[in-house]
């Protein structure tokens, strides 16, 4: 009898998280997504995140929903539209009134759009206000093809004074930036009630322990606790927080001076020692290898928690245009804010405007503050994206 209450459980749990969506964007854990809600500020502000990610380089996607004075709800960024997170959804809309504005505020994180065109099915009252600029791959589709809601769906006005949210948001608008193959841009909002700021991709801050998402599957922080491909790794705290400072090196810089790549023969001997072969752990394959001293790459990375901007946009993209960027940075330094909420990594994050400032310090002639050999890797990348043309 017991045992059949747990299979309802499972099912009824498989239901709640069921993304059936995902083959669009084909993204760790795939078609079984759990959502976690926090309050961010009392009866204001709150978060809603998920876990993403590839080869276990998984790393939480946040969307924000905001209480607006007048009543309703403002959402920044939405993330898949569970039953789960509908239902978290709903007990705001029973309390604070519909979501009124549902916020796309990229043109280049595909991990965003694909999100916006079915939440806003869920909500049908909303108005949805995308980043201008919007493109696809292969072909370059109208909005409503992309999933957007035909008769309710609107460019973000130039002015943010234009827009219906203006008495308690204003906005600014990076780029687009002409990096090469497709431009790059972002909306970063600013909640003038609550001294909050709203980014997607351009700051983060790192922290030393996974955030809570994470620890809803521990697998991926594991399987990346090895060091080598016949590590046995207990679950235990100190382990998971060694997986997930690993997993913060693969997603900002894809590779790191302590990382070792194990040629594609040697790999293939290795299988025989794996401590596991399953397909979970791709069969024992494991195409890298820590060096000992990989934490110090972590602790030049996470900078006691400060403001960063992600290597990647660093060496990739932001370079392109430093005046463009620097004069957007200044704009939204003069906000008053103290606290920033990004889609990703740590939040809140506890920063002003001279905080956001010092983390573009890399534009200038002051330099970087992350390690070279640490970004030997995405120099390299970013020569050859070069050669063949698709960064300018």
């Amino acid at each position: 009898m017991h045992s059949g209450k747990q299979k309802q459980q499972q099912n009824s749990n498989s239901r709640d998280w069921s993304w059936p969506l995902w083959p669009i964007l084909p993204l760790y854990p795939y078609g079984q997504r759990r959502t976690l809600r926090k309050e961010i500020v009392k009866e204001t502000i709150w978060v809603f995140e998920q876990l993403q990610g590839i080869f276990y380089v998984t790393v939480p996607i946040r969307m924000t929903v905001v209480r607006m004075i007048g009543g309703g709800l403002f959402v920044y960024a939405p993330i898949a539209p569970t039953r789960e997170c509908i239902r978290l959804v709903n007990e705001l809309v029973e309390k604070y009134g519909e979501v009124r504005y549902i916020i796309l505020p990229t043109i280049s994180g595909l991990e965003h759009k694909v999100y916006v065109g079915p939440f806003a099915r869920k909500f049908p009252t909303a108005e949805v206000f995308v980043t201008p600029n919007q493109w696809s791959f292969p072909l370059n589709l109208p909005l409503s093809w992309l999933g957007l809601p035909r008769n309710r769906t609107y460019l973000l006005p130039v002015n943010s004074g234009d827009a219906p949210f203006a008495a308690e948001f204003d906005y600014a608008t990076l780029g687009p930036l002409d990096i090469g193959f497709k431009p790059f841009a972002e909306v970063v909002f600013c909640h003038s009630p609550s001294q909050t700021l709203l980014a997607v991709d351009t700051v983060l801050s790192v922290p030393t322990e996974p955030p809570e998402v994470l620890n809803l599957d521990s697998y991926p922080l594991l399987f990346h606790a090895k060091d080598d491909v016949s590590d046995v790794v207990e679950d235990n705290p100190i382990n998971r927080c060694i997986g997930w400072q690993k997993i913060c090196l693969f997603a900002l810089y894809f590779q790191v001076d302590a990382l070792d790549v194990v040629p594609t023969g040697e790999m293939l001997k290795n299988v025989v020692k794996a401590s596991d072969r399953s397909k979970r752990a791709y069969f024992g394959l494991l195409p890298w290898r820590w060096k000992s001293d990989w934490q110090h790459s972590f602790t030049q990375l996470r900078q006691d928690g400060r403001l960063l901007v992600a290597p990647i946009l660093q060496t990739l993209i932001l370079n392109r245009d430093p005046k463009q960027v620097m004069e957007w940075v200044e704009k939204v330094a003069s906000w008053n804010f103290q606290q920033i909420i990004p889609c990703h990594f740590d939040a809140p994050i506890q920063a002003s405007g001279y905080e956001f400032r010092q983390a573009f310090s890399f534009l200038e002639d002051s330099g970087g503050y992350l390690s070279e050999t640490d970004l030997k890797f995405l120099r390299q990348l970013d020569d050859r994206l070069k050669k063949i043309g698709a960064l300018r």
